[in-house]
């Protein structure tokens, strides 16, 4: 885990505040520690499942960086998409010259 950290004010629901704050006394950690393995945890889900796709269509439609991109599903997949968003503009300009 990168040992930078970023202080952030967060809206919680208080019942999921609670059960966090039960959770990380029976763990043995605090509540920003959970928060953020249960983040960990999520974003490496998302790099697996299906909301990886509505994350490449962000890219591709220009709305995330690549860098962005390669924060959330790794360098080598965000590759992987960048050469995909290529052959997909090079298309569309092949099928614009077409008479």
């Amino acid at each position: 885990m990168n040992s930078e950290t970023e202080t952030i004010e967060l809206d919680v629901p208080t019942r999921l505040l609670e059960s966090a704050g039960v959770l990380s006394t029976a763990l043995g950690t605090s509540r920003s520690g959970l928060l953020v393995a249960a983040l960990e945890d999520y974003l490496e889900h998302v790099r697996d499942g299906a909301l990886e796709q509505e994350i490449a269509a962000a890219y591709y439609d220009d709305e995330i960086t690549f860098e962005e991109l390669a924060a959330v599903v790794g360098r080598k997949r965000a590759a992987d998409f960048r050469v995909l968003k290529r052959h997909l503009e090079d298309s569309v300009v092949d099928e614009l010259a077409e008479p």
